[in-house]
């Protein structure tokens, strides 16, 4: 058995803060075999940076997923080549740095991490998230298939799991920030469309609900500021047999302030 542990979209400081205060006691409560986090909006709300990156190693990650904020600070360019646990959506631009799939050995088992964005509602990206996972799975044959797939629409990532479940043991749906109570088995797929934020509770998807107001109402030109608010922590916890090679199990976690 694969027991695999995704956090949903860490967003700044406070996300930061929430993942590596929770860690140690979800290790204990459910002894996850496989840590998996998207750090998209951990630097500052937009991006991550090197020292972002080796904090999450440091605590014991095991995969980075991004999403369409993936090339938003200058200096990731730097660094995300080398960044050996650091995945990118494969359809998003620039194509040609980082990387879109991680490969663990796992008990005998190849274990691939993949990461695609949709595409409705979404800029920058290149093919549609079916072509460019089957161009993945051509490129990385594994036993063991887990999906990123960061995208807006809800229908996007219900067709994409329609399309892939029997081929890919798991399809967590990242961007919007809200977690969606609709986790469940399809064939051999555990399936959520998102999984939700780990960043601040009292606020606008993590922002400062000041700014976010302003902008709205008063149309003033804002920044990316963060909330200060302490953090809800959202992920889902799925159990794969390795032998059958299928997802048996799917579980919401989420801690509230």
């Amino acid at each position: 058995m694969l027991r695999v542990l995704f956090v949903g979209d860490i967003v700044g400081k406070q996300g930061r803060k929430a993942l590596s205060n929770h860690l140690p006691f979800l290790q204990e409560k459910y002894n996850y075999d496989l840590l998996i986090v998207n750090g998209e909006n951990s630097a500052h709300g937009k991006g991550i940076t090197k020292k972002i990156y080796d904090f999450f190693v440091e605590l014991g990650v095991d995969c980075i997923t991004m999403g369409n904020h993936t090339f938003s600070k200058d200096n990731v360019y730097s660094f995300i080549n080398e960044a050996d646990k650091l995945i990118r959506p494969a359809n998003l631009q620039p194509e040609n740095f980082g990387k879109s799939c991680h490969v663990i050995n796992f008990k005998g088992k190849k274990i691939g991490i993949f990461n695609i964005c949709g595409t409705i509602f979404m800029e920058n990206t290149t093919k549609s998230p079916f072509e460019a996972f089957e161009q993945l799975l051509d490129g990385f044959p594994c036993d063991i298939k887990i999906v990123d797939l960061h995208a807006e629409a809800t229908s996007e990532k219900y067709a994409f799991m329609q399309y892939f479940k029997n081929e890919v043991q798991m399809i967590v749906g990242t961007h919007t920030h809200v977690q969606t109570a609709d986790e469940a088995i399809f064939e051999n797929c555990a399936f959520i469309s998102d999984v939700g934020m780990t960043g601040p509770y009292n606020s606008v998807l993590g922002r400062d609900t000041d700014e976010v107001l302003s902008a709205m109402i008063d149309k003033i030109k804002t920044r990316y500021t963060i909330s200060n608010e302490e953090a809800i922590f959202s992920a889902v916890l799925v159990d794969v047999d390795l032998e059958q090679q299928k997802a048996v199990s799917i579980e919401r976690i989420q801690i509230r302030p």
